[in-house]
């Protein structure tokens, strides 16, 4: 192959993964303290990885009172925080059913 069309194959390459990287963020926000570890992912930011911390976070310390808190998540830095604030909202856990 000559030169140029290696480098217009590697360019094409790496074009093709970068769009494919890009995520279409959910049509609405999502409740951080009821979305699983599936949903998690569609938020701009969070990987697998995130998503699992946020969800182990939420298990072992109760819900979130308000987006800062993902700050305590080790990898979650204000950068990440703000690329992820328009997509997440934190609402009051909906309580307990009583039984009749």
């Amino acid at each position: 192959m000559k030169r140029a069309a290696i480098i217009a194959l590697v360019f094409f390459i790496c074009a093709f993964a970068m769009a494919a990287q890009k995520k279409t963020p959910p049509a609405h926000p999502l409740r951080l303290n009821v979305a699983n570890v599936k949903k998690l992912p569609q938020v701009p930011g969070i990987g697998s990885k995130t998503a699992q911390a946020i969800v182990d976070f939420r298990h072992k310390r109760g819900p979130f009172r308000r987006l800062e808190d993902l700050l305590a998540i080790k990898g979650i830095g204000q950068r990440k925080l703000d690329q992820m604030r328009p997509d997440l909202k934190v609402t009051p856990p909906a309580p307990p059913h009583k039984s009749p």
